[in-house]
């Protein structure tokens, strides 16, 4: 069976960006003067710019402005250094990795592939590529799929590769209940989370393994790296094909200025390394990078702990919940302790332990526990080099269904189990994870920014008292240095486009955010690893609707400023705030409006 990836699998992925102690400093100053810059324009913004004639405009836009700002400080203390964590020599033997223990055994490993629905021909070419991992030391590895599906294929290819075949009666659980039935019937020391497509590459194990001399290391998270993703073309190549040695030349100083830039490539911006090697590496410092799920190895003895964990907590609020209801029915105040013991029996029996929870995001959400354990403070770590390559999504529905996920996960945690009130955690893990779940929100505030320009165009009226020299001396400066901050803060990484993908995502978030005050649960379905057949305009209806409203918005205002000026509220300055802020919107949702259309070259 031909794949349509074949073509990439001599591709290498891109090596972490080098740390550089000078380079950190720069950012750490400049983000400083940043922060502090726009603490400045917030005050302003609060004390001498409302526009005290339309307060039901001005107000929603400083509280959003504000809002983001937070956002601004929680995604600055994210970044602030780099700390790698040095890995030592791989282990061999039991007593290497653990604080005491009786028993000299070599180590042994289970690598889990959960699948589902999964094509066989795909799924055994991350077995085969497991079967090449090597390590320098005689250790116990064993492989293991675990078919949800219940599929004779499936079994079959068990069988035909060598590897173990488990699977089970029902779906209960979806991924985490798949992986929780493997682990009752398995014994290894370290557990490694792949998904279906992800093909390890050999050095996975000995290069992570060391990291677990410290007993304390629960687990290591490696970077997702999608070695599928379209092709683009560097921007000084695109520039000279197009524009000459012009192009050529302003696209050598571009990418001298903001760094290596590509054009025509992945149109979903599945690129994670911004996400792995700038956002969780930089969470090694605060002991506070969070498990991704694929491309993770855990310590067995962690993931228990983190079950019993949550055992003893769901099993104190159901006993809690269950004596309420009993007081309510019998209108007394107190049980009797024997009733109290019969309820707590009939609980332990009915409580299940699961070592990965139910939940969408099961993977934070055990990091959450561990980090919280006051009683053995778990480490985890994110190494920076990839160590597997996995299938990143082809079309507009599968990139948005796994978006949701994300988003509804961890909206769901942030309200129901928020680690903000968690104990055990310090205050920087604690910051870090407020960072992640921040972010998710930021679609309420975006809906504001996106509107506002356009409120602008169709009614003349302006949120600030006005747009006069003092709004610029406020805000250029803090743009500017927001800018200049970030450039050198993510350096080696193109930043735009999750900007924009950040502001187009807001119909996404904001569904998810109201999938879950609903009290609607988020579903499990699988990421498909094949692209998806037809169109999907409807999909960014949302997005579509932005566009035209601004384009006409500002049809509108053009027109009223040239031709009834005198008659309505507009001004030069405040059309052309508007106009340039409304630009940005556009380009921001014509990203996620050309993923509806996008085609694969070769299917175009």
């Amino acid at each position: 069976m031909a794949f349509y990836f074949e073509k990439y699998e001599t591709r290498t992925p891109p090596k972490p960006i080098p740390y550089s102690f000078s380079r950190e400093l720069l950012w750490q100053f400049l983000a400083t003067i940043n922060l502090v810059l726009g603490a400045w324009y917030i005050h302003w913004r609060w004390t001498a710019s409302l526009n005290m004639d339309a307060l039901w405009f001005a107000y929603p836009l400083v509280i959003a402005e504000s809002l983001a700002y937070f956002g601004l400080i929680l995604f600055t203390f994210n970044l602030w250094k780099v700390k790698d964590v040095e890995s030592g020599a791989p282990p061999s033997r039991l007593k290497e990795v653990t604080h005491a223990s009786t028993t000299d055994r070599p180590i042994s490993v289970d690598i889990f592939f959960p699948s589902y629905d999964e094509a066989p021909e795909l799924v055994k070419l991350s077995l085969l590529d497991a079967q090449k991992i090597h390590y320098p030391h005689d250790i116990t590895i064993n492989i293991y799929l675990l078919d949800d599906g219940r599929r004779d294929a499936m079994e079959a290819l068990a069988k035909a590769t060598g590897v173990h075949y488990i699977t089970r009666s029902n779906n209960i659980g979806f991924k985490a209940g798949n992986l929780r039935n493997a682990m009752e019937q398995t014994s290894g020391d370290f557990i490694v989370i792949c998904d279906a497509d992800t093909r390890p590459f050999p050095t996975m194990l000995e290069h992570t393994l060391g990291y677990f001399r410290d007993p304390d290391v629960a687990w290591v998270q490696t970077p997702q790296w999608f070695f599928d993703l379209p092709e683009g073309k560097n921007l000084t190549q695109a520039w000279q094909q197009k524009y000459g040695w012009l192009g050529k030349w302003i696209a050598i100083i571009t990418q001298k200025l903001f760094g290596k830039v590509e054009v025509g490539g992945d149109p979903f911006v599945n690129n994670p390394q911004m996400f792995y090697d700038i956002i969780q590496r930089r969470r090694n410092w605060a002991n506070a990078s969070f498990c991704c799920g694929a491309g993770s190895i855990h310590r067995r003895d962690a993931v228990m702990q983190s079950a019993l964990i949550a055992f003893g907590d769901n099993l104190a609020q159901a006993e809690e919940s269950k004596l309420t209801q009993l007081k309510k029915l019998t209108n007394e105040q107190d049980i009797d302790d024997s009733v109290v013991q019969m309820v707590r029996q009939d609980l332990v029996e009915e409580t299940e332990l699961t070592p990965y929870k139910f939940h969408v995001s099961e993977d934070i959400y055990t990091s959450m526990v561990l980090h919280g354990d006051k009683t053995h403070h778990w480490k985890s770590i994110l190494h920076p080099q990839v160590e597997s390559k996995m299938l990143s999504p082809q079309d507009l529905q599968t990139w948005l269904v796994q978006r949701f996920k994300y988003a509804g996960g961890t909206i769901d945690i942030a309200l129901n189990d928020n680690p903000l009130f968690r104990k055990g955690m310090s205050f920087s893990q604690k910051v870090m994870y407020a960072s992640t779940m921040w972010s998710y929100f930021g679609a309420l505030w975006n809906v504001v920014f996106i509107l506002a320009p356009v409120i602008y165009f169709f009614s003349g009226v302006a949120p600030v008292s006005a747009y006069s020299g003092d709004f610029y001396k406020h805000i250029i400066p803090f743009l500017i240095m927001n800018e200049l901050a970030f450039m050198v803060g993510t350096w080696g990484i193109p930043g735009y486009q999750a900007k924009a993908s950040f502001i187009s995502f807001f119909s996404v978030n904001l569904k998810a955010i109201f999938t879950v005050l609903k009290g609607e649960k988020i579903a499990f379905p699988t990421t498909p690893k094949e692209r998806q057949e037809g169109n999907f305009a409807h999909l960014v209806w949302p997005q579509i609707g932005v566009v035209v409203l601004t384009v006409i918005g500002f049809i509108y205002c053009l027109v009223s400023y040239l031709l009834f000026n005198n008659q309505l509220a507009y001004t030069l300055n405040a059309v052309l705030i508007n106009s340039f802020w409304a630009a940005n919107n556009v380009l921001a949702m014509m990203g996620m409006i050309r993923c509806a259309f996008w085609q694969p070259q070769d299917a175009a």
